[in-house]
C-alpha cells in the first residue's frame, strides 16, 4: 500500500489524524495534513482506508 496527499484541496479537518494517527499528521501553523509514512504497514491498512474515507476533501489516495 502506498499513500499520497494533496495538501492544497486539504482542509484542515483532522478527521485523517484521528483515524490514522501513525500514518498522518498536521502542520502546526495551519493544521494542513502531513503524511508521515507515504508507506504504511499493512497492520495500518484499514486506519489508512478510513482515513481516506472521512477525508471532506478526498485529499488522500490510497494506492493498493
Amino acid at each position: 500500500m502506498k499513500v499520497s496527499i494533496d495538501q492544497d484541496r486539504c482542509v484542515a479537518a483532522g478527521s485523517c489524524v484521528t483515524a490514522a494517527m501513525d500514518v498522518f499528521d498536521q502542520r502546526d501553523e495551519d493544521g494542513v495534513v502531513v503524511l508521515l509514512d507515504p508507506e504504511p504497514p499493512a497492520g495500518l491498512a484499514a486506519e489508512v482506508r478510513e482515513a481516506a474515507a472521512v477525508c471532506p476533501a478526498a485529499a488522500i489516495t490510497v494506492h493498493e
